[in-house]
């Protein structure tokens, strides 16, 4: 590996985090790095007197650039858009692209949807990269003054939107692995009161499969939605609690295949909202990585089980 090769791969971690935050999708955010990649081996690197900030501002204005062609495809998305989920459990994966899981959450990339593309990036490279407001202003091409009214005017747009509470990691886990049980057991009662009575259930389906048209409110009418997946699916229904973006989530499974991958907002004794993803589209990474999981573990388990006896094998 020559030397421009590795100070790109020293910086790609700080690059992934940038663009998957401002895009909300891996694979777009891969797409920004790479094209940063062919830039950077097109560059004069000897007249770079700062490799890093080099590269944070062309991906940074790549993602500006990108962002702004999706935003219109997304206001005409079919039903709610979400971000494509990320397992951040996974060794040598898209963890990879995270710097402070608290600023990952599948709620927090929602909210930061409200924003235009320049007030993303100014809100995102100061509040969650800690840049400073002169690296900000060189980065986005304006003034410092600009930059800290950029920076200023998204907080105020998200600030009643971002998720309210803080919760401790035990007490979020906790909280999923119950509804988790109850979900998968179809037990109404513990359902129902692990559910705030004002309760939110949001879908993307991106149009792709059968989806709720409307966002579900309420814990009773939540709570019969999961009641009723068991007994439709039986033995077909699998649940597994896993770390999505950060935090804790569910893994559903119909007969085998993952169906969906849901997050919760909860202010630490009940759930307020719930995200579910079921956009095949933005399952294919996790699926995909899954799939590689399960290959792993059956080559493994075939390395601990001895071969039979050539002997035995012919005995009646």
């Amino acid at each position: 590996m020559d030397a421009s090769t590795r100070t790109f791969d020293l910086h790609r971690k700080r690059l992934l985090g940038i663009a998957y935050r401002m895009l909300g999708s891996a694979a777009d955010a891969e797409d920004v790095v790479q094209d940063a990649w062919l830039r950077w081996n097109d560059a004069t690197l000897d007249a770079l007197n700062n490799p890093e900030a080099w590269l944070v501002t062309v991906v940074t204005r790549l993602s500006i650039d990108r962002l702004r062609s999706v935003k219109l495809q997304r206001e005409h998305y079919e039903g709610t858009w979400l971000p494509e989920p990320l397992l951040t459990d996974a060794p040598a994966s898209p963890e990879q692209m995270l710097e402070r899981a608290d600023d990952i959450s599948v709620a927090f990339l929602a909210v930061l949807e409200r924003l235009a593309p320049e007030s993303r990036a100014a809100f995102l490279l100061r509040e969650v990269f800690d840049t400073d407001y002169a690296d900000l202003a060189r980065t986005l091409g304006k003034s410092e003054a600009a930059c800290r009214q950029l920076v200023h005017r998204a907080k105020a747009q998200i600030q009643d939107e971002r998720p309210r509470f803080t919760v401790e990691r035990d007490v979020h886990w906790r909280l999923m692995q119950g509804f988790a049980q109850a979900a998968a057991g179809g037990d109404m009662e513990r359902l129902k009161a692990l559910l705030a009575e004002d309760a939110e259930l949001v879908g993307d389906s991106g149009g792709k499969v059968p989806a709720f048209r409307k966002m579900l409110r309420g814990a009773q009418r939540i709570a019969q939605y999961y009641f009723s997946v068991p007994r439709l699916l039986g033995d077909g229904l699998r649940l597994e609690v896993v770390e999505i973006n950060g935090e804790p989530g569910l893994l559903r499974f119909f007969n085998g295949a993952l169906e969906s991958v849901q997050t919760i907002e909860t202010d630490g004794e009940r759930i307020l909202r719930i995200r579910t993803q079921r956009n095949p589209e933005k399952l294919a990474h996790i699926a995909a990585h899954l799939s590689t999981r399960a290959i792993t573990r059956a080559e493994l388990e075939a390395l601990r089980t001895p071969a039979p006896d050539a002997d035995a094998a012919d005995a009646p």
